[in-house]
């Protein structure tokens, strides 16, 4: 089994309304039926209008306490509550639940690789979504038949660094349930759930990287199994799963 791993380059800086899949299939190369196209979640938003102006920010009283005690732009940390559901801490840097169910550093709202000095990134508004249109699009202009990934950069509790996470999936399963199958010595697995969309938007960023403005990757050769597609949200641990709410 091989897997390639191929990223797509000479993409322009996107901006509101573009269309992004075409831009994406005119420097693509070729496309073809099974492949993936993992796709940074800043591109999407861009396409999809989703940036705040900062100074057109009226921060709330909540979000200038916050500030003060977070040593942070208070504009900054009213956008965050915006797109926040639950704070789940507010010690050194805000950690939230967004209203899409993703717990992570400041509602995934980023100042970086944006085009405007005052403006700032949110999320797509639903990533599942983002990653059906990305396909169906895709695929009416290449025929081929693809998965898409729309990935972000995530922290992780108990380790340092970060990775690349699946936030939108479409196309290929979210998941792999290998429980109840035998292990290579006929035990039955008991708890082995792999997350493959996130395995894959992981190493899809070895290419991306931060600074390279290579913000599509698309791989081949990724053997799925016949299962159903599914979705990023499958990879959202509900709260009645989660041991440290």
């Amino acid at each position: 089994m091989n897997l390639e791993l191929r990223g797509v380059e000479g993409l322009p800086e996107i901006h509101p309304g573009d269309d992004l899949a075409a831009l994406i299939v005119e420097r693509s190369g070729s496309i073809q039926s099974g492949d993936v196209l993992v796709v940074a979640q800043k591109v999407v938003s861009k396409a999809e209008g989703r940036i705040r102006t900062l100074s057109e920010v009226m921060p709330s009283a909540q979000a200038t306490t916050l500030a003060e005690k977070l040593d942070a732009d208070p504009r900054m940390v009213q956008v965050v509550l915006d797109e926040t559901a639950r704070i789940v801490r507010d010690d050194r840097v805000l950690i939230v639940e967004t209203h899409q169910g993703f717990v992570c550093a400041n509602a995934g709202v980023d100042r970086s690789n944006v085009d405007g000095a005052d403006d700032v990134c949110l999320l797509p508004i639903d990533c599942d979504a983002s990653a059906r249109a990305l396909q169906e699009r895709i695929e009416s202009l290449t025929g081929a038949q693809v998965g898409v990934v729309v990935s972000d950069t995530f922290g992780r509790p108990w380790r340092m660094g970060l990775v690349n996470v699946a936030l939108g999936v479409a196309g290929m399963p979210a998941v792999l349930d290998y429980r109840g199958r035998p292990d290579d010595f006929g035990t039955p697995l008991q708890a082995t759930v792999v997350a493959i969309a996130d395995e894959l938007a992981a190493a899809a960023e070895l290419l991306m990287g931060k600074t390279r403005r290579v913000p599509v990757v698309i791989a081949r050769g990724l053997d799925l199994p016949e299962v159903a597609a599914g979705t990023g949200q499958e990879l959202v641990r509900p709260s009645e799963l989660d041991l440290f709410r």
